[in-house]
């Protein structure tokens, strides 16, 4: 049975550079407000396991991630300058990814095509 869910994840993960985890957490706050703004966003927030940060991150589908991304980019890029992506992997079905393939690829991200299941 496939699913008829379009929800999309990306899921990164970042590598804090050695004493920049107070300011890695303090721009968290300003990634989850204007997060907060995005009516595509289904959840957004960040867990921490010493220096690695993981962002817990769902979208509507594939067009309010890349509005998210949009929203973020600058964020973003100032996030790059004290962490570094570890790992990134971008889940959805794959009607969704497709869209997501190309935008995507200079994030060398590794896509999951979801196959089956529910979403309430």
């Amino acid at each position: 049975m496939a699913t008829e869910d379009t929800c999309c994840t990306i899921v990164p993960y970042f590598k804090i550079h050695e004493g920049k985890l107070d300011e890695f957490k303090a721009g968290c706050d300003a990634f989850i407000e204007k997060t907060k703004q995005e009516p595509g966003a289904l959840y957004y927030g960040f867990s921490f396991d010493s220096d690695m940060a993981h962002c817990r991150e769902g979208y509507t589908d594939a067009s309010a991630l890349l509005a998210h991304l949009d929203n973020v980019g600058a964020l973003l890029q100032e996030t790059l300058k004290i962490s570094d992506i570890a790992r990134l992997e971008v889940h959805g079905p794959e009607d969704e990814l497709a869209k997501l393939r190309e935008p995507l690829a200079g994030l060398n991200p590794q896509f999951f095509a979801l196959e089956y299941g529910f979403r309430r």
